[in-house]
């Protein structure tokens, strides 16, 4: 099933979201990615909103990435994705 305008916009937020904290961090791409052990491709498709730039599908992250992103970021889990909810 393709997904959502309100799952594409969630995805897109929360990765505009993660970058911010990220840039906040004074973290490179390459050093948040090694830290969470995901690739720097993987987050910066993550950063994009997306899950493979071709198909141009949202990203889905793992809960488990999400937990090691919060955690280099110095965040809960649960406020980055109230902060990527309610971003305008």
């Amino acid at each position: 099933m393709p997904a959502s305008p309100v799952e594409r916009a969630l995805a897109k937020r929360l990765g505009v979201e993660v970058q911010r904290r990220r840039i906040e961090s004074k973290l490179s791409q390459e050093q948040l990615a090694n830290a969470v052990g995901i690739s720097k491709n993987h987050l910066q498709l993550l950063e994009s909103g997306l899950s493979d730039r071709k198909k141009g599908t949202p990203a889905n992250p793992r809960l488990g990435t999400l937990i090691a992103l919060g955690r280099e970021l110095g965040v809960d889990v649960t406020d980055l994705l109230r902060a990527a909810r309610s971003a305008s």
